[in-house]
């Protein structure tokens, strides 16, 4: 389908146009203690929610993890404050994304390598830098009916969210340029 034909199928239909359902701020730091601490600190001043801690699954002895330590602290952001930070975090990439960050449903991820290159960020030497990973999950009005708690049931074929429209839709709203 052409951009033409899937904007003006958004216009006829406002329940088939997507909309971002979240995104997910990944800060993975590989071992506990101190630089946890630091990496969660950076991750609520960068999103303003206070980050929840994730364990690791299995011990590693090379990397010297063990089995239900902590190892990263992630944040998920909803609404204006997914979307604010989205476009901050695009700034860094220029916003130009590669086609192979998406998947078949419409989602898309990408990394930045240091948290200093966010505009209003400075360095701190106390801190560090750390990396993180952004994964945004777009959707459509009437998702919410796999989701909820009485007569659950399946988002029928023709309101799945598609690749193309995906990258549409990030096209318009975001300004992105697909590289």
């Amino acid at each position: 389908m052409s951009e033409e034909k899937i904007t003006r199928e958004w216009e006829e239909n406002p329940m088939l146009k997507p909309r971002i359902e979240k995104v997910v701020v990944n800060m993975s730091v590989g071992k506990s203690g101190e630089q946890l601490e630091k990496a969660a600190r950076v991750l609520k001043d960068l999103t303003g929610q206070s980050p929840c801690k994730r364990k690791a699954r299995k011990t590693v002895r090379d990397f010297g993890i063990r089995k239900g330590e902590p190892i990263a602290c992630i944040v998920t952001l909803r609404k204006q404050r997914a979307t604010e930070f989205l476009k901050e975090a695009l700034t860094v990439l220029d916003n130009k994304i590669s086609k192979n960050c998406f998947d078949k449903h419409g989602n898309f991820s990408f990394g930045i390598k240091e948290h200093i290159e966010l505009p209003g960020v400075k360095y701190d030497p106390d801190i560090g830098i750390f990396g993180m990973d952004v994964c945004v999950s777009l959707s459509r009005p009437g998702y919410n009916v796999k989701n909820r708690r009485i007569k659950k049931t399946k988002v029928g074929a023709k309101h799945i969210l598609t690749l193309e429209e995906a990258k549409v839709f990030v096209k318009d709203t975001l300004g992105i340029e697909l590289v």
